[in-house]
């Protein structure tokens, strides 16, 4: 958190948003029960929007590495009206799992839609997944360099409107350095813009 999710929470703020930052399960839990409790703070913020002077249309999630994975995850099998039944049978849906938990934008910081380490590169899964604008940062010299761009070009043949940032000799994990904050910044409030 000390290098991408408070930092950026941060930066984001000062700015004029709204910022969060999701804690979610890892292991011994699956990225499914992440995204699950993804889908929970989505629905907790759109349900409370108005007490954060927020219009509900106007959510994104954000995440970095694995915790964009998760995010990808839950646009892709867990938005909509999905609750935990979806894992577990026994689940108690309460008030809270009839807000939908639907986002704008989705920022994918040097990460993909997809599984650790390997994006997805299905088409037809991409389009499924009803995905909304995604922002893509990444690094010229991140490992998953062609990861990106393979899992970019599925989404774009998908239909999927995506905007790229790649940072010329930028590693992995580089988190709210690199400047790219203000482009993001810009490519956001151009798309909640159009909702």
């Amino acid at each position: 958190n000390s290098n991408e999710g408070y930092p950026v929470a941060e930066a984001l703020a000062r700015r004029g948003y709204q910022s969060f930052v999701v804690n979610y399960r890892l292991l011994p839990y699956t990225q499914q029960e992440g995204a699950l409790d993804l889908e929970r703070g989505v629905r907790y913020v759109c349900a409370h929007a108005k007490e954060y002077g927020i219009h509900p249309n106007d959510v994104a999630v954000m995440g970095f590495s694995a915790g964009g994975i998760l995010a990808g995850e839950m646009l892709l099998n867990y938005d909509g009206i999905v609750n935990g039944t979806a894992l577990d049978k026994k689940y108690q849906p309460d008030a809270l799992d009839k807000v939908p938990a639907e986002v704008g934008a989705d920022g994918m910081i040097y990460s993909f839609y997809g599984q650790l380490s390997i994006a997805s590169k299905d088409v037809s899964e991409l389009r499924r997944g009803n995905l909304p604008p995604t922002y893509f940062c990444y690094g010229t010299e991140d490992p998953f360099f062609d990861e990106f761009k393979a899992n970019i070009r599925a989404l774009r043949q998908a239909g999927v409107h995506v905007q790229t940032d790649v940072l010329q000799g930028a590693p992995h994990g580089y988190g709210y350095r690199r400047g790219w904050i203000p482009r993001y910044d810009k490519w956001l409030t151009q798309v909640l813009a159009k909702n």
